[in-house]
């Protein structure tokens, strides 16, 4: 491996995709127990690599020179072999700064609260005070490393203007879980997650919903890489490589999930959509049906309604974790609240909207098989997916036309 990265767990590293799209080198990924850390770094086999949890701080000792920045930290996770000296770095720093001006975040003169204390806490803790923070505060489980509990947080700290977290909690497979309620934090003007898979946490999405600047880490992920191939090279990037490789990453990686009345043709335009853009195309209805072994309309008569929506539900959650799919989503998926929040870590909702007149009942659908059903759904699930949606598709014409206006939308999205 001349260039890659370095970690004990990387399956769901999106390293590898990004170094291709800047496109200067061949990039792997190499996954390093740690008994076997030491004789890699003695090796010297590379000639630049970036190294993630656990080891930011594990190979500092192998290093030649640190750079200033690293060593204030207390962190690396970019290393560069030049004539078999090895030089330490960190572009977590860059990342993170930039994510935090990208988000429109002043943090000059406030306090802020920082969750974890691993290697990319101390480059939080450094960025924060580079920044001008008045304070920044380490918030840990045990209140250990100098660190606070999060019980003590919520409790001498309420008055905390920014949160960041550098903890793997609610990273994916665990995409249900959040480090901290934010509930106890009214003052809370922006939250930044480090956490990249899925594309917003749970905590990014509880801060969006209290109106609070909030993003997660894709962009911090993107913006180190870059850095990291300027010091792999000895070559600046263009300007705006980050933005445009950040762009087609979300695009690759966020879900289109479509929500709407029955019958407004979502199964239709989704395979439309799958055909254009090449993608999986998943229809959870007929994923119910599947797993019960019997179409929905017997489903809803043998069991009721409470159990088809519980199955919905188990599905939803399955499905919020993957990537890169398109979404076909029942009619009435959205009316939980919990099956909306599991679809937007990774996808965006796009809502279409075929006028009540030109909803067809149908007999397989058991709440909308009459005129007057669709009437009722139709004034009750109205409000609730706009609420939901990203994005609005007017439905008027063919399923090819709404697949074409949402492709026309998607190619211009570029953010969180």
């Amino acid at each position: 491996m001349m260039y890659g990265c370095i970690g004990e767990h990387l399956p769901h590293s999106f390293s590898a995709e990004i170094h291709r799209m800047i496109g200067r080198y061949d990039y792997a990924l190499q996954e390093i127990a740690p008994e076997h850390l030491d004789a890699f770094m003695r090796a010297r086999g590379f000639l630049g690599i970036n190294v993630t949890i656990p080891y930011k701080q594990a190979v500092i000792p192998y290093l030649d020179t640190v750079s200033d920045t690293a060593r204030a930290i207390g962190a690396v996770n970019t290393i560069v072999n030049r004539d078999g000296a090895l030089h330490g770095y960190n572009t977590d720093f860059d990342g993170l700064t930039r994510l935090i001006a990208r988000l429109g975040l002043n943090v000059r003169g406030k306090k802020a609260l920082i969750l974890g204390t691993g290697g990319t806490s101390k480059t939080a803790l450094y960025a924060l005070r580079a920044l001008g923070a008045a304070q920044a505060i380490r918030v840990s489980r045990t209140g250990r490393e100098g660190a606070i509990t999060y019980q003590d947080a919520a409790r001498l700290h309420a008055d905390a203007q920014v949160i960041l977290n550098t903890t793997p909690c609610g990273m994916y497979p665990r995409i249900d879980e959040a480090p901290i309620s934010l509930a106890a934090f009214p003052q809370l003007e922006g939250v930044a997650d480090a956490i990249y898979n899925p594309l917003r946490s749970r905590l990014i999405l509880e801060a969006r919903a209290r109106g609070i600047k909030a993003a997660g880490g894709l962009y911090m992920l993107v913006a180190q890489a870059v850095r990291a191939a300027e010091i792999f090279t000895d070559t600046p990037c263009p300007d705006g490589l980050t933005d445009g490789i950040y762009g087609r990453l979300l695009r690759q990686k966020q879900n289109i999930a479509l929500i709407g009345m029955p019958g407004s043709g979502k199964s239709t335009v989704a395979a439309e959509l799958g055909f254009r853009l090449g993608r999986e195309v998943i229809d959870t209805d007929r994923v119910i049906e599947a797993q019960a072994g019997r179409p929905i309309p017997e489903l809803f008569a043998s069991e009721g309604e409470g159990y088809f929506r519980d199955l919905e539900s188990r599905i939803i959650a399955g499905l919020a974790g993957r990537s890169g799919l398109i979404l076909s989503t029942g009619g009435g998926a959205v009316l939980r609240a919990e099956n909306v929040t599991a679809l937007r870590q990774n996808s965006r909702l796009y809502w279409l909207d075929r006028p009540q007149e030109a909803l067809l009942p149908t007999d397989d659908r058991p709440l909308a098989d009459s005129r007057e059903k669709i009437a009722r759904l139709y004034q009750q699930r109205q409000p609730i997916y706009q609420s939901a949606a990203d994005e609005i598709i007017p439905v008027a014409g063919t399923a090819r036309e709404a697949a074409q206006e949402i492709e026309s939308r998607w190619n211009t999205c570029a953010s969180l």
